[in-house]
């Protein structure tokens, strides 16, 4: 009937229009919520100029990108409460870490550094505009406090890192004890593992009683405050050092990336976090945009966990404060600088297996070489000869490798921290015993190349958790 024919097109006109408005009302719905939640997240983005970074900065390496992140204990905002620095407070690193994120885009390291690492901070821009004076063997952490300002100096750390490692450093990110805690709530907790159970008097060893306990022994879930104490926690677990300290961030950091990606790199995980984030985050100029910080975290996407290193500062210990191995460092810094993935602990091995060496005095203490020379054969080194050396005023031990002993001369500095190695064109490999040779010191501090090796976001959560 032709009236019936008439209505039923009326009504799917109508049904028709009705869908259209729908899709329409939530086309404009969904484009004002990500409008308001760019607004917003924009808004909470704060910077810092780079008019503060050096003038003679290292050029780009051959690939991938590094970017410092920084963990600060003093800036205003609600930092006290969660056991941060007064509202007038220098603003403190805590901790800190340079991530290199290959070419690949598949492979990822971060190295840790040591806040009581000797460095040389290089001349730093104050709030008034002047710039300060290098200080030679500083603190690595006194970099940030350079400016005495609450929010802290991270231009100032950023140059320390560039200058220390000859990479450039192509973002810095800052994150304050009030982000950090948002972030752990934002991803529904943190699963960490305890090695034993702690009480309060751990966490500040002031208190002069144990107090309630903390944490129990074993896997659990923390986030916000829980997750910031388990950070912080130094006292009472293996040797109380910030070396400790680090190794429990490293495996924290790895289990936060692991509980990210297990939830999916989707707007659902991603934009709460990137609000709890940004909330209580300082960043350089390139990354100061929603969209800039979007970007790269989506360029982190592909990178396997197993394949997300932890590393830290190739280190010994000089009184109680820390100094690098320098020729460990520098193998480091040279890898990624050529983007080329941090050599396995094989390649540097401790053992001096198939490795022949000269061993010379270059002291007035007499019989230092012998002494050496027992050790280096205990871990398996062949000593073709020992000796005097022409000069006895040498400072630092040296070793020289001729053509084709690069990769032995790296094992061997591993038994004597702090030497310096130097390539040459006489054959062999040598080692000049310096006044900084202490007998038995080889054996007693950690091997470098196993510091390298560091552990994966994919490790076991209970292994490895202190030094000491």
């Amino acid at each position: 009937m032709p009236g019936s024919h008439k209505r039923g097109r009326r009504r799917r006109r109508s049904r028709a229009r009705t869908v259209a408005v729908v899709g329409l009302s939530f086309l404009i719905l969904l484009t004002a919520g990500v409008s308001w939640l760019y607004l917003q997240l924009n808004g909470n983005i704060e910077t810092f100029g780079s008019d503060g970074l050096s003038r003679d900065r290292p050029e780009g390496g051959a690939g991938g990108q590094n970017v410092l992140v920084i963990g600060s204990d003093a800036r205003t905002g609600g930092n006290r409460k969660l056991g941060g620095g007064a509202k007038d407070d220098v603003g403190r690193s805590d901790t800190a870490f340079l991530l290199h994120v290959y070419g690949d885009a598949r492979h990822a390291v971060a190295v840790s550094f040591p806040r009581d690492t000797l460095v040389d901070i290089p001349s730093c821009k104050l709030p008034d505009g002047s710039w300060t004076k290098p200080q030679p063997r500083t603190m690595f952490n006194a970099a940030f406090s350079v400016g005495q300002t609450g929010k802290g100096n991270p231009a100032c750390t950023q140059n320390t890192v560039e200058k220390l490692t000859g990479l450039r450093v192509d973002h810095t990110v800052v994150v304050d004890f009030k982000g950090f805690a948002a972030m752990t709530s934002a991803v529904g907790g943190v699963p960490v593992c305890v090695p034993k159970d702690l009480y309060q008097g751990d966490l500040n060893p002031n208190r002069g009683s144990p107090g309630e306990r903390l944490f129990r022994k074993g896997e659990q879930t923390v986030e916000g405050q829980r997750a910031l104490d388990y950070v912080r926690l130094r006292h009472g677990l293996g040797d109380g050092s910030d070396i400790g300290r680090i190794k429990r961030q490293q495996a924290f950091v790895g289990s936060l990336i692991k509980k990210v990606k297990d939830q999916g790199l989707s707007p659902t995980t991603l934009l709460p976090l990137a609000n709890a984030a940004t909330r209580s985050m300082t960043v350089d100029e390139g990354l100061g945009t929603p969209t800039k910080m979007v970007d790269f975290t989506m360029s982190l996407k592909n990178v396997d966990l197993g394949n997300t290193r932890f590393v830290t500062l190739p280190w010994r210990y000089e009184g109680n404060r820390v100094a690098i191995v320098r020729s460990e460092a520098d193998a480091l810094w040279a890898d990624l600088r050529a983007d080329r993935t941090p050599a396995s602990p094989s390649s540097g091995p401790r053992s001096g297996k198939g490795i022949s060496v000269a061993v010379l005095n270059g002291t007035p203490a007499p019989g230092l070489a012998a002494t050496a020379a027992g050790e280096l054969r205990d871990h398996g080194f062949t000593v073709t000869s020992t000796g005097n050396a022409d000069a006895s005023g040498t400072t630092t031990t040296r070793i020289a490798y001729g053509p084709g002993e690069r990769r032995h001369a790296k094992a061997l500095a591993a038994h004597f921290p702090g030497s310096s190695v130097e390539s040459t064109d006489r054959p062999g490999l040598t080692v000049t015993l310096g006044g900084d040779y202490e007998p038995g010191a080889a054996s007693a501090s950690p091997a470098p190349r196993e510091q390298a090796k560091g552990r994966s976001a994919a490790d076991d959560l209970c292994a490895d958790l202190s030094y000491g």
